[in-house]
């Protein structure tokens, strides 16, 4: 099969990424093969290719939003036949008997483990997952429709959650790529009002195409202020314009994995007033399963550039450059 493989972490075009003639893979105990159909290209993927995750597994095949055909199933592995389509996220495998899996968090589970980082991904013809981490995929979407869901779709959930943004309440979106352009879309089925703020003009459009109440810079200031907020831009100088556009007992959610470093809050002006600012770690399989559920109830408008998996580099260094609104996809 091809693939691609972070053979040295380093900016994106400059050989970081090779794609390779290599074996299929074959599902060890508990596990499922699956020939992928869709890849979801994601920021968190920037973010291993050039390094700024510490290198996990030599030679690792990125890629977490997969959408696959079954194909085999290892010894044991159970509730999927040859034939199912199936949906392979972030989180891959957890301990079940830490503290924080007993209680229902396993997103922060010491053992955890993460598909495209740890274990092969899907940039890729196939790959593999243990049963237990496979999704069952929504109907009346198709399979590129389908990849952003699984990983862009189920941690702006989570970020959504992590806000505790309360009923028609006011909403500020910080940077507008494939996560939050559906976090918005969840938003609004819940009759919140939503400001996006973000950089490029694609990105600007797409906000008010899905019902934005404002649209504006990344830096600049809402028309009001905010109950909750979200910075899905990697970018540690928003963290104070945010806060500072909450209004009194207002929550920041940064969703990303990886953050620049946030300059020095001022506590008069930024954290004052109960304010609070959240981070978010990967997500739980509940919050995949409530989200694809959602998924099924409320059709999502997902925005997709397709590229030939034979471009996965180029899709990266687009996701980079910030050329294309919503999220590119892998179509092998």
């Amino acid at each position: 099969m091809r693939a691609w493989t972070v053979d040295r972490p380093g900016p994106v075009g400059t050989g970081s990424l090779r794609s390779h003639d290599r074996p299929d893979p074959v599902p060890g105990p508990g596990e499922l093969a699956v020939r992928v159909l869709a890849c979801g290209v994601c920021r968190t993927d920037l973010h291993v290719v050039e390094g700024d995750l510490p290198v996990r597994r030599s030679g690792v095949v990125p890629g977490h939003e997969v959408v696959g055909e079954v194909t085999a199933l290892g010894a044991g592995a159970a509730g999927f036949a040859p034939g199912d389509r199936v949906g392979i996220a972030w989180l891959r495998h957890t301990c079940g008997t830490c503290r924080y899996c007993l209680r229902g968090a396993e997103n922060l589970c010491p053992s955890s483990q993460y598909t495209g980082w740890d274990a092969d991904g899907g940039y890729a013809q196939a790959t593999t997952v243990p049963a237990d981490f496979a999704y069952r995929l929504p109907v009346g979407y198709d399979d590129a429709e389908l990849a952003p869901l699984l990983c862009a779709g189920i941690i702006g959930y989570r970020a959504l959650a992590r806000t505790d943004l309360p009923p028609g309440g006011r909403l500020g979106i910080y940077g507008f790529g494939g996560s939050a352009h559906l976090t918005a879309q969840v938003a609004l089925a819940q009759g919140a009002r939503v400001h996006v703020l973000t950089r490029g003009a694609q990105a600007q459009q797409l906000a008010r195409d899905l019902g934005a109440a404002s649209v504006g810079g990344a830096y600049d200031e809402p028309p009001e202020k905010l109950d909750a907020a979200i910075l899905f831009a990697p970018v540690g100088d928003l963290v104070p314009v945010a806060m500072r556009a909450l209004d009194r007992g207002g929550v920041l959610a940064v969703a990303g994995i990886h953050l620049s470093d946030v300059p020095r809050l001022v506590y008069a002006d930024e954290l004052f007033y109960e304010k609070q600012l959240r981070s978010v770690t990967s997500n739980t399989r509940a919050d995949g399963r409530a989200f694809l559920d959602l998924a099924g109830r409320v059709r999502l408008q997902v925005t997709t550039v397709p590229y030939p998996l034979s471009r996965a580099d180029v899709a990266l260094a687009d996701l980079a450059a910030g050329r294309f609104a919503g999220a590119a996809v892998l179509v092998p």
